[in-house]
């Protein structure tokens, strides 16, 4: 069980680093490492709740069918992330400029998006949500806190590298579970 927690919450952290290195690499002064910081972790812990709400009602409606549904949506989510974002990524650092109000929740709104469909997969598969949460709140924070601080220190190439991981080991994650269940 703790495997499969660790196999769901540190790829998350992989691609919050890749965020918040682009994010380092546009320079933010203390404050506003802070605030990218304590945004990026409100939103990785709150959007799995909200996708656990959703994934525990979808599980109870698809029943026995609710362990391959979360299967597929952890392969498709590993996947999405392996493609290439240019586009995404200029819109986010566009975002960078302007770290407040609106900016700011466009940002974290952009950066958690993954985190609601991990929460749904939670839900799916009846996973302890609090330990989850908490996880993932922890990791948030610190993984900004690193990113930021060494954006400008690594090179786009390391950066898209650990994106393209956390899909990786999403995807690599649901095929696990896949060969579990049917073994």
């Amino acid at each position: 069980m703790w495997l499969k927690l660790i196999g769901l919450v540190v790829p998350l952290g992989l691609d919050t680093f890749a965020i918040a290195a682009a994010l380092g690499m546009a320079g933010l002064n203390p404050r506003d490492r802070t605030r990218v910081s304590l945004i990026f972790t409100a939103f990785e812990a709150g959007m799995p709740l909200i996708g656990f709400l959703a994934g525990n009602l979808a599980g109870q409606a698809v029943g026995s069918a609710a362990d391959y549904l979360a299967i597929a949506i952890l392969i498709a989510l590993g996947l999405f992330m392996l493609r290439p974002q240019a586009d995404d990524e200029e819109q986010r650092l566009g975002l960078l400029a302007r770290t407040r109000g609106l900016a700011a929740l466009g940002l974290g709104l952009s950066i958690s998006i993954d985190e609601l469909a991990i929460g749904f997969t939670i839900g799916l598969l009846h996973f302890p949500v609090l330990v989850i949460l908490v996880l993932i709140g922890i990791q948030a924070f610190i993984v900004t806190q690193l990113g930021i601080r060494l954006g400008q220190r690594i090179g786009e190439r390391i950066r898209e590298g650990t994106e393209r991981l956390a899909g990786l080991a999403l995807a690599a994650l649901g095929l696990i579970l896949l060969l579990e269940k049917l073994l």
